[in-house]
This record gives structure tokens, sequence and C-alpha cells, in this order.
């Protein structure tokens, strides 16, 4: 596995074809097999006439050749450009007559990467019959047409789709508007340019075109008036719509989210920074979320934060996203497979977290109330420190969830939502190591009857680990992903999994810990079953398991047995059933805390009763 072969292609074909050994088979993993020269072609739309005998026709020897004859013809062909116009007729029949395979893809995107750096300051519709029903139509056709995008697979640059995307949208910028307008529309790629300032009411662009032989598909594109207002003299806009090339994208990257809508591009003034976008979905899924992205020209990759979600339904999705010239560009929504949206999960996170926080309040009332009645000896103490501390990590850590959706949108309020990351991240450790200090106190209740830690010292070990762990962790984290900008996941305020898993510093803590809590409980079990063992009494065999079966509920959510039902929603990402158990048991998980972990505990009813009004009315809580 892993080996690689390299064969040379047949006749007419040059170039050479990669296969990589996988599994025992032979898979191909580049195909650079091609008919067409990029630099005969070039050469012919400039009338420059260089035979096979002085200048080769492969590909690879006319870009990479330093001889004396590349250099003698570099001068010549500068000169005559100055004083020549380009003409692509000559050209097209060539390309259209040319197979569509991997090598042919790479060689015209190459051709038309050269054109846009080398065309005049302004492009008109003569000098841009390539681009029209004449020249890129067809061509277009040969390159973006859906029935050739699993070919892309396999052409040598992995990065060749965005640069045909770089080289359309520098061509476009190029424009030149006569009347104000100009409209350019072909089966795979539509050009609008309008004229525009500060006293336009609005621009909006509007596209409908080909996705495949099923129907069309739309965009939108539109021009705040607030945005108008910033420009200082007459521009012009563009924008360009891709229908295939999202899909296209795709066949060179790893990201498991898929492009569901044609990517849209504008060429802006820069005065101008946010604009409004309305995609519709190629698949109009009920189980996925959308995400609004732009695609970063300069690292390559789609990029959540420069935009947001405004609004969506079952069809389409509008987005408010940032424009910049340099670097955003280009923008698309993007659909996530593994996240699964449900109104009954909203139902129940709302209404569970408001009730756990209430319930979490109540609880530290209580425990304050209380605290001097049931903090007398040491262990009591030390199981109370405990309780107060898992308390208040999972009420903070509940209202900074709270707060983290409220600021989710990453492109307005990034910094904001890093910070809200951190600190929920923080406070979410900072619960399970909590939940981990007080499985370790039971363990030592249990086994180290005769090993007595002082209180002082109990203190400072549990602030190190229910604190400083939780601390460590976030820090390095955020240390480490975020210079690269992987640490916040596209759409909401929390880590990154696809691109840095950045969740894994969340992830491996917490089910490690539930892990040893899983421990503890088996123990617990055990030595509650043990003390009825040898009473030769079969009447007790009942209230043996009543007992087992109390003491697992008490200790269920006061340790974070509950997160363990998240390993259900990994297995079977798509399971609503797994999703609602989960979200029950973890958003109510305060309102457990409170009633195991307090109300039902017999030392805090008692001190409750003792502190109450004599009035059996109201002290009908404690009882």
């Amino acid at each position: 596995n892993g080996a690689i072969c390299i064969q040379p292609c047949p006749p007419p074909f040059h170039g050479e074809t990669s296969f990589v050994c996988e599994d025992g088979k032979w898979q191909m993993l580049m195909d650079a097999c091609a008919s067409l020269d990029v630099q005969s072609l070039f050469q012919a739309i400039w009338h420059i006439d260089c035979t096979p005998q002085h200048c080769t026709s492969s590909l690879v020897v006319a870009v990479a050749s330093f001889s004396f004859c590349s250099l003698i013809f570099s001068k010549l062909f500068s000169t005559l450009q100055r004083i020549s116009e380009p003409d692509f007729s000559c050209i097209i029949p060539d390309i259209l007559s040319s197979p569509a395979i991997p090598g042919n893809i790479a060689d015209i995107v190459e051709l038309l990467k050269k054109i846009s750096l080398l065309l005049s300051e302004n492009v008109n519709r003569g000098k841009m019959q390539v681009f029209t029903s004449m020249g890129f139509k067809r061509i277009a056709n040969h390159i973006l047409n859906s029935s050739i995008i699993s070919s892309w697979a396999f052409v040598r640059d992995r990065n060749a789709s965005s640069i045909l995307l770089d080289s359309v949208n520098l061509f476009a910028g190029k424009l030149l508007l006569r009347n104000g307008s100009e409209s350019i529309q072909e089966h795979f790629i539509s050009t609008k340019g309008y004229s525009i300032n500060k006293n336009t009411s609005g621009k909006s662009f509007d596209f409908s075109m080909e996705f495949n032989n099923t129907g069309n598909i739309t965009g939108h594109m539109v021009i705040p008036e607030e945005e108008l207002l910033k420009l200082p003299k007459t521009s012009k806009a563009i924008s360009v719509a891709f229908p295939t090339l999202g899909a296209i994208i795709e066949t060179s990257r790893l990201d498991p989210g898929f492009v569901n809508g044609m990517v849209l591009s504008v060429s802006l003034p820069e005065e101008l920074q946010h604009i409004l976008l309305t995609f519709e979905k190629v698949n109009k899924l009920e189980n996925v979320e959308a995400q609004c992205v732009a695609w970063h020209s300069t690292e390559r990759r789609w990029d959540n934060r420069a935009c947001t979600m405004k609004s969506a339904n079952i069809s389409s999705v509008a987005c408010i996203c940032k424009h910049h010239h340099r670097t955003f560009r280009s923008f698309s929504i993007l659909m996530s497979p593994t996240v699964l949206r449900n109104a009954v999960l909203d139902y129940i996170t709302r209404v569970g977290l408001g009730l756990s926080i209430f319930s979490l309040i109540l609880c530290l009332i209580i425990e304050t109330i209380v605290w001097h009645h049931v903090t007398k000896t040491e262990i009591t103490y030390m199981r109370h420190f405990c309780l107060v501390n898992i308390a208040t990590s999972l009420l903070v850590a509940d209202v900074l969830f709270i707060l983290a959706a409220i600021v989710h949108n990453t492109a307005l309020n990034y910094q904001l939502c890093v910070a809200a990351t951190f600190f929920l991240h923080f406070f979410y450790l900072a619960l399970f190591f909590w939940m981990f200090t007080l499985g370790l106190l039971i363990l030592y209740g249990l086994l180290l009857i005769f090993f007595k830690i002082t209180r002082s010292v109990f203190i400072v070990t549990a602030f190190s680990i229910g604190y400083g762990c939780p601390l460590v962790i976030s820090i390095l984290t955020v240390a480490i992903t975020e210079p690269k900008n992987g640490y916040l996941r596209s759409g909401a305020c929390w880590l990154n999994w696809y691109e840095t898993k950045a969740l894994l510093a969340f992830v491996v803590p917490a089910l490690s810990i539930i892990v040893v809590n899983v421990v503890v409980v088996v123990v617990v079990v055990v030595k509650t079953g043990r003390s009825f063992v040898g009473e030769g009494c079969k009447s007790q065999d009942l209230s043996n398991v009543i007992r087992i079966s109390k003491n697992v509920a008490l200790l269920t959510p006061v340790l974070g047995l509950t997160w363990g039902f998240g390993l259900a929603t990994i297995v079977d990402s798509f399971s609503l059933a797994f999703h609602v158990t989960f979200a029950l048991l973890n958003a109510f998980q305060g309102f457990f805390i409170l009633l195991f972990g307090t109300l039902l505990d017999r030392k805090t009813r008692e001190a409750l009763r003792m502190t109450c009004p004599s009035s059996r009315q109201k002290c009908s809580l404690a009882k």
C-alpha cells in the first residue's frame, strides 16, 4: 500500500498518469495526459507562428524550458503584444475538439489565467468574445459542464479550480460597462455589471442558471443602500455566478461539508463591504444546517468568518457577507450532513436551560442557608464543597451557552465569539473536573477509611484539579489553534472540529472523566451489595436492589454520567431519538443536581427544617 506507479500517456497525448496502490489495487492518483498545448494556443491568439521544429509542443517543456529560443521568443512576443490585439476565435475549434480530460482541463485553466493577466485595462464586448456566445460559452461548457465534474478530481494541480475562479474574477473586474450596464449570460458562467453611485437606491443582481439536466438554481446579490452612500464617485459593481464551480472545488478538498448552491463572485469598490446574498439550495434537505461561507483566495479554502446567516428555510439561505477585494470575493453556502436540526431539540434545550439555571440558583441558595449545619464533619464539608463548585460551574456554563448563541455571528462579533468560546470551554471543563474530584472523594471515603486528609490540603488539591486543569487545557487550545484561524467552528461560538480538531480538547477530558466516574459508581454498587451478603435473609433482596438503584440515580447527574449518552449521537448522528434523549438528560442536569444532590439529601432536609420558621407550611419544601 502507498506505492506509486507512473506511466507515460499513449499517443497522440503527451504527459503522464500516476497511480497509487490502495488495498492491493491500483487507483488513479493524477492524470496529466493532454492533447492541447498552452504555449501554442496562447501564441495563436496573437497571430504568432512557432513551429514544432523550434519550440516543442509539450506543455511541460514549453513552461520549464529556458533555452535560447525561449529567451529570444519571449522578447519578441512581449513587443508584439503591445502593438497587436488578441483574437480568440482561432483557438476555439482546437479547444472544443479536444476531449474534456484532466490534462486538457489543466491546460485550459492555465490559458485562461494567462489571458486574464495580459489583457488590457478595460475589456469591452469585442475583446470579451471568449466569454460570450462565440467563445467562452462553449469553453465554459467544456470545463465547467456538470457532466465532467468527476474529471477535475484527477487534475494535476489541486488548486486548478481556485485558479480558474481567480482568473475569471480578475477578468470580469476589467469589464467595460456600456450605457451603465452589461450582462453576459452563458450556460455555466454568467456575468452582470452595473454603474453605481451614492444616489443609487440599492442594486441587485439576479441569476437563474442551469445546474444539471434536472433544472436551474437561482442566486441573488444585493448591495444595500446604506453601503452605496459610502461611494465618493461613480463606480462599477460586477457579479459572476457559477452554478457548478462549488461542486468542482469539492473534488480537490477533504471538507465534510458540501457546497449546496451556486458560487457568487463580486467585484466592488473598496468602500463597499457588506452585501446581502440569497442562495437557492441544490439539495433541499431538512436534517442539515446551512453555513454561509466566503472563499479565501489566499488560503484557498472556505471561511465562515466573513459571513453570517440572516435567515434560512428548506429551499434557500440568506447571508450577510463582508466583501474584501483581496481575500473574500466569492461566496456560497455549505451544508454539513452531520448537523441535525429539529424544533423538538430546540424547544427541549431552551426549556431545559431555563429550568437548569433556575434550579442551580436555588441549589446555591439552599447550600448557603444550610452550609454551617451540613459541613460539621470533614467528609460532609468536602462533599458539599464539590457540589457547590459543580453547581457554580454548570450555572456559569449555561449562561455562557445562551450568550454564545446570541453572539454566534462570527463575522461581525469574531473577538467576542472567541472570548465566549474560551470561557464556555473553561467552565464546561471545570464542571467535569469538579465531578471528577467528587468521584475521587467518594472513592476516598469508601476505600481509604483510615487515611485522613486535612481540609486545607483538600481545598488546594480540589482547586488545582477543578479549575487549574481546565485553565491549562483552555489556554493551550486557544493558543495553538487561534493563530491558524482554527479555534471556532463554522456558524457557532464553539470549538472547531473539521480543520484543527480543537473539540478534542473538550471531548477527550470529558469522556475520560466519565469513564473514571463510571468505575466509581461500579465500586459504590459493589460496596452496597456486599453489605447485605451473609445476612441470610431473602427479604433483603428487594431492599438491596432499591438501595443500589437509589445510589446510581443519586450519583448519575452529579458525576456527569448522563453525558455518556453523547456517544450514541456520535454512533448514529441522524437518530432523533438519541439526540432527544441526550438533550433531555443534559439540558435538565441543573434540575437533577438540585433534586438528587440537594433536596433528596437527608441532612440537607433536616438542616432546612431547623432553619425554617415553625410553620409546617413554610417548611413543606424541606419535607
